[in-house]
Order: structure tokens, then C-alpha cells, then sequence
């Protein structure tokens, strides 16, 4: 495997560890820092808000720097933002150092997706940007759960240690093995932002935000919905998530492979297709233990692996500004995550916690609808760059 894309993906392993594991140590921060669970739980809204608000002013405001400056910087920020804190004495430092984290989450992200795709020929873009993901989707399936069980060792204090030595070496790996990578070519905030006017791209960037709403809806309440599988045992609940995490893993990378291979637009179609049928069949699925696992590898596989071609796509429809377009996409990923939650409670106000799946895959459906759309904007521009149509 290139070492080039190895380091970046370990870099996108630390930030994907610091959004998912928080979840599994709210009790502990509750104890130490004596809070509620509902103040406790702004950690997580602060770091993805922090992400998802600031990727994109990043990517545009530091369009001019030098890439390994750039994620050095990134990596630098995030570094410091989880050191202080593991040693926060306060919950208003803590919930000030989660800001911080995701800046520096927000530096980095997008830029490695924009490195990576850069640093390979375009027929294997695909999957450079797969393997730099695979860090992210990893996170779900390893570090999460190892950071959980650290903190269940000591306190969530190592747990935060935990993160900030992962994302230390992230950087001393960055400095050391990723070359000089220049800066985009000079072009105007006005030009860079061009592509936003763009209903392609605004197109793509909703059936992200609209698909992970739908994803992580059910995620959220996975404890709840899969309760009859799991006869409310933790340990098998773990052993689900694993699972589901290993499968993510696995289809984000078999993702890049295939988008390489026939394209973006297959992919996503295919991902979004399956994802709705999974979750419509989840009330019933969701009773066994064994169809509840196939039920969480084909979510994971589905979930993980859109998140690769959609971001290939944007790359397709505005090389020159992949950086401010990624780090969109990822602010569309964090805002759909956040709001998922809500999607979420509210779902199982309005129907039976088990038929959460139903509204989950509600919101898959309408971004496989609105993906369809891109789809024909898409090949309606390409007929009009080729002069086979008129605008």
C-alpha cells in the first residue's frame, strides 16, 4: 500500500475516533466533571458543528497554502484540541478544547481527500480516496471500541490520551513520509466558489446530507431497535456494532475499487438501491440475531461505500476546487450525522422503536431520488460540454 496514503489514513483515523467515541465514555465525563448527560452529550454537537461549519471556510480561506503545511497545521490543531481535553478541569474547557479538535479535524479532512486524489493517476483516484476514507470508516470498527475500552480501564481521560497520541503520530507520519505537495493554482475566492452556483454539485452535496440523515437515524437508537436481537446484552450489542464497523471498513474500500472501475454513478445508485430495501425489511430483520447481523453488513457495506463515489463525483465536476467541494461534503456528512439524532427521537415518538428503520430508510429513498436527479443534470452537462445539446 502507498505509505503516502497510509499516513493520511491514519490521520482520518484519529478524527473518526474522536466523533464516534465520545458516545462510549458520556457517562464517565458526567461523573468526573458532575453534569448532566444532556450537557455531557454537547461534546459531540460541538466537535461535528465545529466540522462540519468550518471545513468548508477552510478550504477556501487556505486555498493558497502549501497542502503538507496545510494538514501539518490540521493535525497540529486537533493534536492540541484533545490534550486539553484529557486534562480539562472544567466542562466549559472541555466543551471549548471539542471546538478546537474539530478545526483542526476541519484543516485536515478534506485536505487528505484532496491530497490523496492528487497524488495518484486520475483511473485510480477512486481508490486513493477509498483508502484515506478507510481510516474514517475504520474508526468505527476499532477505534471506537478500543477507545471505549481504555476509558473503561482508567477513566475518559485516557481515552482522550489515547486520541491525542493517535493523531501525534498521524503528523510525526505526515511530516515524515507525505512529499511537498504545492498548493492549488491561483484563482480568485470568487472563481474557487464558482462550483456552488453549480445544481450538479448542490445536488450531490444533498443526497449526502439527506442519505447519512437516514443512515445514522437508526444508528443513533441502534441499542433500541435491535434490542430483541440482542436480549438487551451489551456485549452482543458490541459485537453488532463491530461487525457493522468491519463491514463499513470493507465496502469503502471495495468502493473505490468499483468506482474506478464503472464509474461513480453506478455505485452510488447500487449503494443507495440496496441501503432502501435493508431498511425498509429492518422491522423485521431486526428480530433474529443472525438476520440482524446481515442486516448491519449489508448497512455497513451500503453506508460506507457511497461516501466514495459521491466525493469522486465532486472531484469529476470541479477538479480545481476539490478542496473546498470535499471539505462541503464533509460538513453535508456532519450536519446529517447531527441531525439524525432528532430524525431519530422523533421517529420513535411517531412509530414503534422497531419500525425506526422505516424512516431511515425513508430518508435513503429520497436521496436515491435525488441522486437521480444529479444524475440526469450530470449527463445533460456532459452533452453540453460535447455540443450534443443546448443549455
Amino acid at each position: 500500500m502507498d505509505r503516502r496514503l497510509l499516513v493520511l489514513a491514519v490521520g482520518m483515523f484519529a478524527i473518526g475516533t474522536d466523533s464516534f467515541v465520545i458516545a462510549g465514555i458520556l457517562p464517565e465525563v458526567t461523573q468526573s466533571l458532575g453534569v448532566s448527560i444532556a450537557v455531557a452529550g454537547q461534546m459531540v454537537t460541538v466537535y461535528a458543528l465545529s466540522f462540519a461549519v468550518l471545513s468548508p471556510v477552510i478550504a477556501a480561506a487556505a486555498a493558497h497554502w502549501p497542502r503538507k503545511r496545510l494538514l501539518l497545521a490540521g493535525l497540529a490543531v486537533f493534536v492540541i484540541g484533545n490534550l486539553v481535553t484529557a486534562i480539562a478541569p472544567t466542562i466549559e474547557w472541555v466543551l471549548a478544547s471539542r471546538f478546537v479538535a474539530g478545526l483542526g479535524a476541519a484543516m485536515f479532512s478534506p485536505t487528505a481527500t484532496a491530497t490523496a486524489a492528487s497524488l495518484v493517476p486520475a483511473e485510480k483516484r477512486a481508490r486513493a480516496l477509498a483508502i484515506v476514507v478507510a481510516g474514517l470508516s475504520g474508526a468505527t470498527a476499532l477505534g471506537s471500541p478500543l477507545g471505549t475500552f481504555i476509558g473503561g480501564l482508567g477513566d475518559w481521560r485516557a481515552t482522550m490520551w489515547f486520541v491525542t497520541v493517535v493523531g501525534a503520530v498521524a503528523t510525526i507520519g505526515v511530516y515524515v513520509l507525505l512529499p511537498a505537495v504545492p498548493p492549488l493554482p491561483a484563482v480568485s475566492l470568487r472563481a474557487r466558489l464558482g462550483p456552488l452556483k453549480d445544481i450538479r454539485v448542490a445536488l450531490t452535496l444533498l443526497t449526502t446530507l439527506v442519505a447519512y440523515s437516514g443512515f445514522f437515524a437508526v444508528y443513533t437508537y441502534l441499542g433500541v431497535t435491535f434490542d430483541r436481537a440482542t436480549g438487551g446484552r451489551p456485549e452482543v450489542l458490541a459485537a453488532l456494532l463491530l461487525l457493522w464497523g468491519i463491514a463499513a471498513t470493507a465496502g469503502n474500500l471495495a468502493a473505490g475499487y468499483f468506482t474506478d472501475r464503472f464509474g461513480n454513478r453506478m455505485i452510488v445508485n447500487g449503494s443507495l438501491a440496496i441501503a432502501v430495501a435493508n431498511f425498509a425489511l429492518m422491522p423485521w430483520s431486526s428480530a433474529d440475531l443472525w438476520s440482524s447481523a446481515l442486516a448491519l453488513v449489508v448497512w455497513g457495506i451500503c453506508g460506507w461505500g457511497l461516501l466514495v463515489p459521491q466525493q469522486h463525483r465532486l472531484i469529476s465536476l470541479s477538479p480545481a476546487s476539490a478542496s473546498l467541494l470535499l471539505g462541503l461534503n464533509s460538513a453535508a456528512l456532519y450536519v446529517g450525522v447531527s441531525a439524525a439524532g432528532l430524525i431519530g427521537a422523533a421517529g420513535i415518538t411517531v412509530l414503534e422503536r422497531h419500525q425506526l428503520g422505516l424512516i431511515g430508510g425513508l430518508f435513503v429513498g429520497v436521496a436515491f431520488v435525488i441522486a437521480q436527479v444529479a444524475n440526469w443534470q450530470i449527463r445533460k452537462g456532459s452533452e453540453i460540454e460535447l455540443g450534443l445539446a443546448t443549455p
